[in-house]
């Protein structure tokens, strides 16, 4: 019997009232890219037998869809790196439609106009690709060596085996800023969505953030001025605030962790790729749900759950400054996008 068919039990509810019903997970810290906002050039990946096995994925994962979870995304690093991540899609997306209303995967995109279809049928129905330039040399230089012509084949083999996709682009100022609304204009042309993420303060890396960290406050303004930009109130479970531009079909949406606070509806947690649950993207605060799970079963994992909730604070504390240390030590790969 697995953890779902032993029946739901206490609901997720943290201590502030917040339910929760989305759970991300890293299936993997390692990645075939070395974006500059996100990772130093040389990392350091976790041991391979501190990373948790695709069944215990899967097992702690259906605990949550148990308890009330209705979206699951599995992000990285890059997923699609993992050997036999499909096999875990194909597992969790047998819950879509019941108890589960979307299984999504965040991607780089280099690896998947080989997987597409597999997603697809495994029961995925839509992905978020990561973007940040579609110049090839500057896309080169974010990335450190990335192929951007990679990633628009991956992305063309989305969309024909069926899966929606989104496009996320971090604001980067200075760097890729000049491209934010020809990227909002290709989208439309395309019939995707496009979501800007603000930098965000994790992990140590080559760069000082600061000199990158573009408000989208400010890009919101430029972007308002030469689009017809009209608020959609429709969420996609997320922490970004949306807009549909003009009559197309395509909406733009702001992740704004600096510049607008979004912890008050919270409805998340992050699971890592060595099995700590994370409360809050922001905080050290953890749970060991692996350890848990191993040592006691599902009553134990069950217990561990219900901590990290006690725990989890009221919002995150990040801040953006020169001089100023990472508001977290662990990388964005490690805790999952």
């Amino acid at each position: 019997m697995t953890s779902s068919e032993s029946g739901a039990s206490r609901t997720l509810m943290d201590g502030f009232g917040r339910s929760i019903s989305y759970l991300r997970i890293s299936v993997t810290d390692r990645c075939d890219l070395r974006c500059r906002y996100c990772m130093s050039e040389r990392m350091t990946f976790l041991p391979r037998d501190q990373v948790m096995t695709l069944e215990e994925i899967a097992v702690i994962t259906e605990r949550f869809i148990a308890r009330g979870v209705r979206k699951v995304r599995l992000s990285g690093g890059e997923p699609l790196v993992r050997r036999d991540v499909v096999d875990l899609v194909r597992r969790l997306g047998r819950h879509v439609g019941t108890s589960l209303d979307e299984l999504v995967m965040t991607s780089n995109g280099t690896r998947l106009a080989e997987h597409a279809d597999a997603l697809f049928d495994a029961g995925m129905r839509r992905i978020n690709i990561s973007l940040d330039s579609r110049d090839p040399e500057r896309f080169r230089f974010i990335t450190r060596h990335g192929d951007v012509a990679q990633v628009m084949r991956g992305i063309d083999a989305a969309r024909t085996a069926g899966l929606r996709v989104k496009i996320n682009m971090v604001a980067l100022k200075g760097l890729n800023e000049d491209e934010i609304g020809p990227m909002l204009d290709w989208c439309v042309a395309q019939g995707l969505d496009l979501t800007l993420i603000e930098t965000m303060p994790l992990g140590a890396i080559d760069e000082d953030r600061t000199d990158r960290f573009l408000p989208l406050t400010a890009v919101f303004e430029r972007l308002s001025a030469s689009h017809e930009l009209v608020r959609d109130h429709a969420g996609s479970g997320g922490p970004a605030r949306y807009w549909r531009v003009g009559s197309s079909r395509s909406r733009l949406g702001l992740i704004s962790p600096l510049t607008a606070n979004f912890c008050d509806g919270c409805n998340r947690v992050r699971l890592t790729t060595d099995g700590k649950l994370y409360s809050c993207l922001g905080h050290e605060d953890r749970v060991d749900l692996k350890r848990a799970f191993r040592d006691g079963g599902v009553a134990a994992l069950d217990t561990a759950i219900d901590d990290a909730l006690i725990s989890k604070p009221s919002r995150h504390d990040f801040q953006i400054a020169h001089g100023t240390a990472p508001a977290v030590s662990r990388h964005m790969s490690v805790t999952g996008g």
